[in-house]
């Protein structure tokens, strides 16, 4: 037996690993700007069809696709051949007209003293005021046909009706057009001024709402600062534009409700069909300032790691107001004063232990500014 025991494996001592070291920050309080982006699209304040309100060939094409043009340029020429013959025809006609007029007048001069003079009856006088009166009309149907002659005549030669930039000309010199075509000969869009239509959620516009004062939506959106465009690339446009209108109800189908922000456009920048996002920025007096790289999600929930006594780790659920690119701006969740793990929260679990590693917090934000 004592050879056994001398034998045996003598049990081996284990120590536990120390905490992983991590980098800890107090969360800090400060004045801050939130926003929130909406997809937008972009009309012009006023987009005309151009179409054709006679029939005809297409003989001419003053303009080019996308050129500026200004009221009363002229953009097309229909054939015309056919409206001045009638236009012709319908001048012969009211010639022709008139010179019954004087004839009747004529007939009339001349029975009126025989009438007088009981040479002829009362009644012959009748008939020839009443061919009088029927030769008038003639001549004012006469000038009715001839003034719906000139105007399509006119139609002919088709013009800008406001100022704006030509879209595309699917026609092309020799294309028979007329007032049946589905498609508009061109798209004249007044840019001076642009639409940015934009949708809210319902949870949004429930937020929106509580935001800013006032007792109707009228009051409530005159609250709104001027908003920003985000461009397709992401830049800021120049301009900054004003929320007008909101429509009345929810879309059904898309559970959302239609907003209206209207930007200057000197420089025609921006044109009827580009996108972009609606920036609503709200100035906050206070709020905790939160390093996005410090949070991880959880089933639509944002999270940090606090660092509670004894340098245990605690999950907290925070609320997110509006966000930089590198901050969360939150209303609660956590204290300010209250240390939470910067990095290295992937590996953590509820109460683990760590060595933290304190930052200041001000150098973060000198390294990475809140704007």
């Amino acid at each position: 037996m004592a050879l056994l025991y001398s034998c045996a494996p003598k049990p081996v001592e284990t120590t536990a690993p120390p905490p992983v070291q991590l980098p800890v920050i107090a969360v800090v309080s400060a004045p801050a700007n939130t926003y929130q982006d909406f997809f937008a699209s972009l009309e012009g304040t006023l987009n005309v069809d151009i179409r054709p309100q006679v029939d005809g060939y297409l003989e001419k094409i003053y303009v080019d696709e996308g050129a500026y043009v200004k009221a009363g340029q002229p953009l097309f020429k229909i054939n015309d051949r056919v409206y001045a013959e009638r236009s012709n025809n319908t001048q012969s006609g009211l010639e022709l007209a008139e010179a019954n007029v004087q004839k009747a007048k004529v007939e009339i001069d001349r029975l009126i003293p025989l009438v007088k003079n009981n040479v002829v009856s009362g009644l012959q006088l009748q008939t020839a005021t009443a061919e009088y009166e029927a030769a008038k009309a003639s001549v004012a149907s006469a000038k009715a046909m001839q003034g719906n002659a000139r105007i399509n005549m006119g139609y002919t030669l088709i013009t800008a009706p406001v100022n704006g930039y030509i879209g595309r000309i699917p026609f092309k010199t020799g294309s028979l057009v007329g007032k049946g075509e589905l498609e508009p000969l061109t798209v004249l869009s007044d840019v001076h001024e642009i639409y940015a239509y934009f949708s809210m959620s319902e949870p949004d516009f429930m937020a929106f709402k509580n935001k800013f004062s006032g007792n109707t939506m009228e009051e409530k959106i005159k609250q709104v600062p001027l908003v920003e465009l985000i461009m397709a690339d992401n830049q800021v446009y120049d301009q900054k534009g004003k929320i007008e209108i909101v429509e009345g109800q929810f879309d059904k189908t898309m559970g959302a409700i239609s907003f209206r922000a209207t930007f200057p456009n000197p420089g025609g920048t921006l044109r009827t069909g580009n996108t972009g996002k609606v920036r609503i920025t709200h100035s906050l007096s206070a709020a905790l300032i939160i390093p996005q790289e410090a949070t991880f999600e959880m089933q639509d929930q944002v999270y940090v790691y606090a660092v509670a006594a004894g340098n245990k780790v605690t999950r907290k659920a925070i609320h997110v107001l509006g966000k930089t690119s590198h901050y969360y701006y939150v209303d609660n969740g956590i204290p300010a004063g209250d240390k939470i793990v910067l990095a290295g929260t992937g590996n953590l679990k509820e109460g683990a232990v760590i060595a933290p590693q304190l930052l200041s917090a001000d150098s973060l934000l000198k390294a990475n500014p809140l704007y």
